[in-house]
């Protein structure tokens, strides 16, 4: 009983983390186009909040099988707050120069924050969990699909305060939450909970299993060919073609919360296994190829509009639509086999250093969308995602269906 009750106030803290982090994503990228920015300083703005994650991700593990996730949930959420306050003391007189460099490190510390926050709550699901794959699988999935659904509820949350509240008091209502957030969550969980023997030298911490690196490397590529479109290149062309701030919040907080639905509701849509991976890898493949195939026939449809009866804007909102069924599915399997993969007695380990890969990907894809949508536009983000799921795809092939004996989990 006490492992749910802890699943269920780590799940209600990130939460509250994740709503804040969808809100000031779109709150610095309207705020900031409005400006007269272009796609690729846009892009350039997050680089840093991207970086910052692979080494959070990373370190996050190590530190928090050292200290405990509690403490780490604790830090996560600190420095949310401390980046929200330092960005709202952006002054527009000061230089462009010295404003993107302020922003780009204020988003640096909330990169930290959201990947310090992420890991430690995910670690968390796997010590709680006592039941097995089949309770694991649950868990994960309704933990992965509610968190995308409050990260598209913040997309909306961000647009709306941007024409309401303005930038600065939007973040200082933001900071305030968070505050109330950590305190809770500070006087409710157990201290030491997930603290393990953690590594003692660079190449413990690096050992991984072929599970783990082979999904680590798949996840690079599902999530760049995400990004590569949704960061910049998505948000900026449709505000380009008319759309105001709220609508475009708007449309990408439905699409994230019908992503996130679709998350929760993974284990009903795939077939289970008895060992917890001989049915779910392969559908992991089988995913992964049915995502390809959606930006294929939209990059088509793109490309030859005299032949496609659609509106452009309309064909790329419904693409989008289709995009996130097949994605969500496919993220959902990969952030349970990382846990099913995981050593259970450093689960915090290997979960962050396959949110490293996560966040290796999210960087990648997040430059390339200001990169290509600056010099080709929607239709150049499009084909770097065909490419990229392309790679994905190809490393899935090698993934194990077996676990080894001594990490092998028993299935309810």
């Amino acid at each position: 009983m006490s492992g749910a009750r802890n699943y269920l106030i780590v799940t209600a803290s990130y939460w509250g983390f994740t709503l804040t982090d969808g809100a000031l994503r779109m709150l610095v990228l309207l705020h900031f186009f409005r400006l007269g920015y272009s796609p690729f300083t846009l892009a350039f703005l997050f680089l840093l909040y991207e970086a910052a994650g692979i080494f959070a991700n990373l370190f996050g593990g190590w530190l928090a099988s050292r200290f405990g996730i509690t403490r780490m949930l604790m830090v996560g959420l600190g420095l949310q707050i401390i980046g929200l306050i330092g960005l709202s003391l952006l002054d527009p007189n000061w230089s462009a120069a010295y404003s993107v460099a302020w922003v780009v490190v204020a988003q640096g510390l909330a990169g930290v924050a959201k990947d310090i926050t992420k890991t430690a709550s995910k670690s968390a699901i796997k010590i709680t969990s006592a039941e097995g794959n089949g309770q694991l699988f649950r868990w994960v999935a309704w933990f992965t699909g509610s968190k995308n659904a409050m990260k598209g509820a913040g997309f909306f949350a961000g647009g709306l305060l941007l024409d309401v509240t303005g930038f600065q008091l939007a973040l200082w209502l933001m900071a305030g939450m968070l505050g109330v957030i950590l305190l809770a969550g500070a006087l409710s969980l157990p201290a030491n909970l997930g603290k393990a023997g953690a590594s003692k030298t660079m190449r413990e911490l690096f050992s991984r299993s072929a599970g783990v690196n082979i999904l680590a490397a798949a996840r690079v590529f599902l999530f760049g060919a995400r990004d590569v479109w949704f960061v910049v290149g998505l948000p900026v062309f449709l505000y380009s073609s008319g759309w105001s701030f709220w609508e475009v919040g708007g449309f990408l907080a439905v699409w994230t919360i019908g992503y996130g639905l679709v998350q929760a509701a993974a284990p009903s849509l795939v077939r289970r296994s008895s060992d917890g991976l001989s049915a779910e890898v392969p559908a992991a493949r089988l995913w992964g190829v049915l995502l390809m195939a959606i930006p294929v026939v939209l990059a088509v449809a793109i490309i030859a509009p005299d032949y496609w009866p659609l509106d452009t804007v309309v064909t790329v909102v419904g693409g989008l639509a289709l995009f996130g069924l097949p994605f969500a599915v496919n993220s959902s399997l990969h952030s349970y086999l990382i846990l099913a993969y995981a050593g259970s007695k450093k689960a915090a380990e290997d979960v962050g250093f396959y949110y490293a890969a996560n966040a290796a990907g999210r960087l990648l894809g997040t430059l390339l969308s200001g990169l290509l949508y600056q010099f080709g536009g929607l239709l150049a983000c499009i084909l770097g995602c065909v490419t990229m799921l392309v790679i994905c795809s190809l490393i899935t092939v090698f993934l194990p269906t077996r676990a080894p004996e001594k990490e092998a989990i028993r299935a309810t």
